[in-house]
């Protein structure tokens, strides 16, 4: 394994953090919170007393996010949120980077934490079988397994596994129409089905396996970790991983991607793709062109140029130093915050 991502909820004995490098951890954990309401603002409070940015949700069956900052700040929120009885341990990938790549600290509440639209499921009891990073390249090469990509159209279209599937997907909360059109129990006896970190996976394996299902598997961990244990010379994957921060996508290395992203549909591009007419920075790209309105254009154009005047400032810019001077700027801001001024 590199130092880039670390999939385990404790660091091995005698591992040394990067130095000069923010620590991100992508976490999930289905389980039964009854009282999440509850949970929100301790929990900003928390965040931002550590000075960790991302975004975490909340929901009756679970939490999910990813937080980032120092990574002495990141595991302090880490092990408060594991000290939560209701919670435990939580599954985490961790990756490092010189720069934090979110600019606000957020905690949301929401009826599901990943969105599949379906009531009642609940992946702690019925999700299927999880295969280990070194396990899955036996597994999807069995010509009777049926090996599902879980996610959106535009995930999948930068990289994905060999002899895959690709539903098409929208939105996740496409995929049971799709299962119920196109997958069948006296058919599909097999099924392996992966996603970014994971947590689409307990949730679509446990649709399936309450639609009768029996033989269903998940990547543990999903594409991160397997990036992360898999040597590339060995590996079936093809291509970038997206990933939903602003890194846009990782190479088999973890490392950031050769993607940008349209900031009008969030869609990944290329530096092709910027050379089309239709592509305006912050505006429209020519995915998103003819699905955004005048009007939509007009509002995008004015955020864009704000965003421009801001990086003129110094602020919410990419680049390393200026980013780490963003850092330090927000937290004297969170400090005057917290002593009241």
């Amino acid at each position: 394994m590199n130092h880039n991502t670390i999939v385990i909820n404790s660091l091995p004995l005698g591992f040394e953090m990067p130095k000069d490098k923010y620590l991100t951890c992508a976490l999930y954990k289905f389980a039964t919170l009854s009282k999440y309401q509850e949970m929100r603002e301790p929990l900003r409070k928390k965040m931002k007393s550590c000075n960790v940015f991302g975004t975490i949700l909340l929901a009756n069956e679970g939490i999910n996010g990813t937080i980032s900052g120092n990574s002495e700040d990141v595991i302090s929120v880490v092990d408060w949120l594991e000290d939560n009885e209701d919670i435990g341990k939580l599954e985490i990938k961790r990756s490092y980077s010189d720069e934090i790549p979110f600019y606000r600290t957020k905690v949301k509440l929401k009826k599901e934490i990943v969105t599949m639209g379906i009531e009642d499921l609940d992946p702690s009891k019925s999700a299927g079988q999880y295969v280990e990073p070194e396990e899955w390249n036996k597994l999807i090469s069995n010509p009777n397994v049926l090996i599902i990509d879980t996610r959106n159209e535009y995930e999948v279209s930068i990289g994905t596994f060999v002899n895959s599937v690709n539903p098409g997907l929208s939105s996740f909360r496409d995929f049971p129409d799709w299962a119920t059109d196109n997958l069948s129990k006296d058919k599909n006896k097999k099924i392996a089905m992966f996603c970014t970190g994971g947590i689409r996976c307990e949730k679509s394996t446990a649709l399936l396996r309450e639609r009768g299902f029996d033989e269903v598997y998940h990547l543990k961990g999903g594409i991160l970790n397997y990036l992360a244990e898999v040597p590339e010379k060995d590996s079936l994957w093809r291509g970038e991983c997206f990933v939903f921060d602003n890194r846009v996508a990782v190479d088999h290395d973890l490392n950031k991607g050769s993607y940008d992203q349209c900031h009008a549909c969030r869609r990944p591009i290329t530096e092709d793709n910027k050379k089309s007419q239709r592509y305006v920075r912050g505006v429209s790209c020519e995915f998103c062109f003819s699905e955004v309105t005048d009007q939509r254009k007009l509002q995008f154009a004015e955020r864009q140029k704000q965003i421009d005047l801001a990086k003129g400032r110094g602020e919410q810019h990419i680049g390393q130093d200026v980013s780490k001077v963003n850092y330090e700027r927000r937290l004297k801001k969170q400090s005057r915050m917290f002593q009241g001024e």
